[in-house]
Formats: structure tokens, C-alpha cells, sequence
């Protein structure tokens, strides 16, 4: 039973926090589950940390980590970041894709990572969607299969196993399932022919995991339906017979709202083993869980065959990633592959190849080097690359920063500074979050939309969220960067001087503004 268990370990040191590094190690030994979920830590401290582990592990252990925008997610300092999955949707390649999934996978194995929970399948039809917004390739089902099966065929070439999220697709809903139990609306019919799209590119690609979400799927269960991750009917119906998915089968995070707001988490986790699910994802007080398998074993509730093959395909992943020739991972080439330039190169390729200029009807966009001085505005935490690297082009810039608490005062202040600029500069970094509110808070919006009504010269970039320019309709030029990273600052900010083309097409409509596809090209 303890084989189908991932509990969760932060990426802290032994001295940072002695007492969680001896309850892994506990839970290793004692409890022999079958594997860990890692979070973020230093490349050495990881590998530490992990072939501490795996010393004291019967079965090698299944290392687990969320890797969505490139290891830099969690390798931290040092891994390489990359832009979200709608960047890739926005420059359409799949030769980029594919090559990020070779960096990651070479960056997560080096520090003893087998399995990353990716590439997000999930289709963003949604512009209300408070979780899924940029970590989706897009709206398109074909174009989201090609790209997400590129990205899986670079991270097989690294050795790197992958887990696509979230089945049935998680892009169609209003409610972060983080909170709640979000519902998806589409019958069987809508399904086949939208949301399962990609998942069906992914298991034709050779995708070795697939995660399901907490979803309720309302079309094919009913107004009563559960979360998808204890439901027979999408796991074995629609996954295993419908896609034939002979894979391992992944829950989302047992300790999401969605299940512990309805369930007790062991007999959620025995549900979801019932339903036809492998591996039980960061369930909290694990070794309940493990007692209440076993004890459903016992009292006939859970199958023995049912469990033994849940196990296998646990082994079976072990196996295909070879940690049973040996799991401990040598750290003297650690430096010579994990945030390495060549990697940062291709992270700052696809930077350049996504920036979309979504409307330009005054032609504001390139500027080379303004006479006069240019504002820059800045909402959330991204803008300071921006801002150095327009400076290091020759533009006077006024960098102002602001945020859901500035006052009106503040924004007055600001206008005045804007009728005297030759250009106004308005960035907003707003990105999905769990547990947060997904738009702009705060005059920031209104700020913007009167500058632009008045007829101001605005260029709005976002470093993030597509769909903000609802807030701000009358802008007159539109740059969408995806990413708060330096390298999607710096690209935007290159774009926007002229020193670099702009080829970036919407890979999601924009309503009721601009459509899929949609976007204004110029050369460097």
C-alpha cells in the first residue's frame, strides 16, 4: 500500500530544517512509500537531499516534481526558467517545445527527478479561468496536442517521465479546484472533440503518467458528480477504455480544497485506488492513508488485484526512468548541467519567438529611441529588466511602480507625469496563483483606460495574463510577453525599441477584442 503513496518534502537543507529531514527519512524506512514530490530548493541541496533518501529506500523511490515552466521552477537559485506553456502556443513551434523538454529533463535529472507533473493539456477557452490562463498552449485542441507532444518527446530524449494534467481538461471552468471542485459543462460529445484533444495526442505521443483533476464532470455524471479523481467512470470509461491510456494514472494533490472540503482524506485516497487510480500525489498524514488501503484490502472494499496493479505500474515507472541500475545521482557535473548558458540561450529563444503584439492602430510599436522621455508604469512584480534593458537602448525612462494598494493621489501624480512623456509604458504582471485572485486590483486599470481615452500614446504590455486588456479596451497598441522571467522582460522590451522582430500570433481569443491567431507582425 505504501508504494502508491507521494508524500510532499520541501527542497530546505538538514541544517535549514533538521527535524522535516528526519521525518522523510522516516518515512522512507519505516513507512517504504513509493516515492516523494519535491519542491523548491538549490540544485545541491535537491540532489542531497534525494540520494539521502534513496540510501534508506528498500525500492528506489519515484521523485516527483512540478516543472511547468522549466526546472528553474524548483531548482532555485540556479535552474533555468522558462516562459509558460501560452508562450509556446504564441510562437507555434514545436522544435522550441521539444527542446525545452530536453533542458528540463536534463536539468530535473541531474539532481535525481524522474517524473515532472506536465505538460499542461488542459485547453484555456476560458478567459474567467482563475487557475489554468497562461499555463495552457492555448485554445486551439490540435495546435495544444502538437505542442504538448513535442515537449514530451524532448523530456523522453532526457530520460525525464511525464505526467499530462489535468484529465478531462481543467481550462473550461470558473473555480480554482485548489478552493473548491470546479465543474466541467461539456457532454460526451463536446469532450471528444475539444477538451480530450490533447490527452489523446499525449497518449498517442507515448506519455508515460496522466494526472486527473479534481473535477466534476457534469456532462458525463450528472449534476451530482464527484471530483474525476475518484470516478470510475473518467478514469477507467473515458482514460483507460475511451483514450486507452495504459499508463500510470496520477491524483491531483489529495490535500486541494476540493477533496478535503468534502472527504476525509483516507477514504478519498481508497476511492480513488477503487476508481482506478496508481499513485496517491501528496496526501496529508500519509501513513493513515496507508493503513486505511491495506485495511480496505483486508475488509474486501479494495481488490488485491486492483492494488497489485497499481503497485506494478508504480514499479513499471521506476523501472522505465532506471533508477533500479541505481538511484543515487553523483553531484560532480552538477554545475556542467543545470542552469548552464546554452539552456538560458534557448530559454530567451522562446522568449523572442512568443512576444505578440495583439493591435497596434496608431503605430506605436517598434520605437527607436524616443526624443523624449518615456514613462513606464508597472503593476505587480515584473518591469525592472524591461525598464534596464529599454535604458540600455538609449531611452530616457521613468520607472514608476504600483500596485493594488496605490492611492489616488499617487495615480494623479502619475497623469500629470504622462502628459509630459513622449510615451506612456503601462506593464501589468499578473499570473495564476492558488489560493489568490486572478486580475488587476486597484486604479491601475482605470489609470490606463482614461490615459488611452484621452488619446495618449499607451502602449500596454502584459507579462502575463492575456485577457487583462478587457480592463483597459481602448489602449491603442496591445504587447503580450507571457512571463514576468527576465528573459520574456528583456524580449518585450527589445521588441518594443525595434532591435527585434515580432512574430507572435494570440493562441487564444481575446473576446470580445481579437481572435485566435490573431497578430500584428514587424520586422526588427
Amino acid at each position: 500500500a505504501a508504494q502508491v503513496v507521494l508524500p510532499w518534502i520541501s527542497g530546505q537543507s538538514a541544517s535549514e530544517n533538521p527535524e522535516e529531514w528526519q521525518r522523510m527519512l522516516q518515512w522512507v524506512e519505516r513507512d517504504q512509500v513509493g516515492g516523494l514530490i519535491v519542491s523548491t530548493g538549490a540544485p545541491r541541496v535537491l540532489l542531497a537531499k534525494l540520494n539521502a533518501a534513496q540510501a534508506r529506500a528498500r525500492v528506489p523511490l519515484l521523485v516527483v516534481s512540478d516543472l511547468e515552466t522549466g526546472p528553474g521552477m524548483r531548482l532555485r537559485p540556479g535552474g533555468t526558467d522558462f516562459p509558460p506553456a501560452m508562450a509556446f502556443g504564441a510562437a507555434g513551434s514545436e522544435a522550441l517545445a521539444r527542446q525545452a523538454g530536453r533542458v528540463t529533463a536534463a536539468e530535473a535529472r541531474a539532481v535525481g527527478i524522474h517524473l515532472t507533473l506536465g505538460p499542461v493539456l488542459d485547453l484555456n477557452s476560458n478567459p474567467d479561468n482563475p487557475i489554468i490562463n497562461v499555463r495552457s498552449f492555448g485554445e486551439d485542441p490540435a495546435r495544444v496536442g502538437r505542442l504538448a507532444a513535442a515537449w514530451i518527446a524532448g523530456a523522453r530524449e532526457g530520460g525525464l517521465l511525464a505526467a499530462g494534467k489535468h484529465f478531462p481538461g481543467h481550462g473550461d471552468t470558473r473555480v480554482d479546484s485548489h478552493v473548491g471542485l470546479a465543474t466541467v459543462r461539456g457532454d460526451s460529445a463536446r469532450l471528444a472533440t475539444t477538451e480530450l484533444v490533447p490527452f489523446r495526442a499525449a497518449v498517442d505521443a507515448g506519455i508515460e503518467g496522466m494526472l486527473v483533476g479534481h473535477l466534476a464532470v457534469l456532462g458525463i455524471e450528472g449534476p451530482g458528480a464527484g471530483p474525476a479523481s475518484l470516478s470510475p467512470r473518467v478514469i477507467g470509461g473515458l482514460l483507460r477504455e475511451r483514450l486507452r491510456f495504459e499508463g500510470l494514472v496520477i491524483t491531483d494533490a489529495l490535500n486541494m480544497g476540493a477533496i478535503t472540503g468534502r472527504y476525509p482524506v483516507p477514504a478519498a485516497s481508497v476511492r480513488a485506488l477503487q476508481a482506478g487510480a496508481d499513485l496517491l500525489l501528496q496526501p496529508p498524514g500519509h501513513p493513515e492513508v496507508i493503513d486505511s488501503v491495506a485495511e480496505a484490502v483486508r475488509s474486501g472494499r479494495l481488490a488485491p488485484a486492483r492494488l497489485d496493479q497499481a503497485v506494478r505500474r508504480v514499479l513499471e515507472a521506476k523501472a522505465r526512468a532506471g533508477i533500479h541500475r541505481g538511484a543515487a545521482v553523483a553531484g560532480d557535473s552538477l554545475a556542467a548541467r543545470v542552469g548552464v548558458p546554452a539552456h538560458a540561450a534557448e530559454a530567451r529563444r522562446v522568449a523572442a519567438a512568443s512576444i505578440t503584439l495583439a493591435r497596434d492602430r496608431t503605430g506605436l510599436v517598434p520605437r527607436t529611441r524616443p526624443a523624449g522621455r518615456v514613462l513606464h508604469v508597472s503593476y505587480g512584480e515584473a518591469g525592472g529588466a524591461f525598464t534596464a534593458e529599454l535604458t540600455a537602448a538609449g531611452w530616457r525612462v521613468e520607472h514608476a511602480r504600483v500596485s493594488a494598494r496605490t492611492g489616488a493621489a499617487e495615480f494623479a501624480r502619475l497623469r500629470a507625469r504622462a502628459a509630459e512623456a513622449e510615451l506612456v509604458v503601462a506593464s501589468a504582471f499578473v499570473a495564476p496563483h492558488q489560493y489568490r485572485a486572478l486580475g488587476l486590483a486597484g486604479g491601475f486599470a482605470a489609470f490606463v483606460e482614461g490615459l488611452a481615452a484621452a488619446g495618449r500614446p499607451v502602449v500596454a504590455v502584459s507579462f502575463g495574463s492575456p485577457y487583462l486588456l478587457a480592463g483597459f479596451p481602448s489602449v491603442p497598441a496591445y504587447l503580450l510577453a507571457w512571463s514576468g522571467s527576465e528573459a520574456s522582460q528583456r524580449a518585450a522590451a527589445r521588441a518594443l525599441a525595434g532591435l527585434a522582430p515580432i512574430t507572435g500570433r494570440l493562441p487564444v481569443s481575446l473576446p470580445p477584442f481579437h481572435d485566435a491567431g490573431e497578430g500584428v507582425r514587424r520586422p526588427g
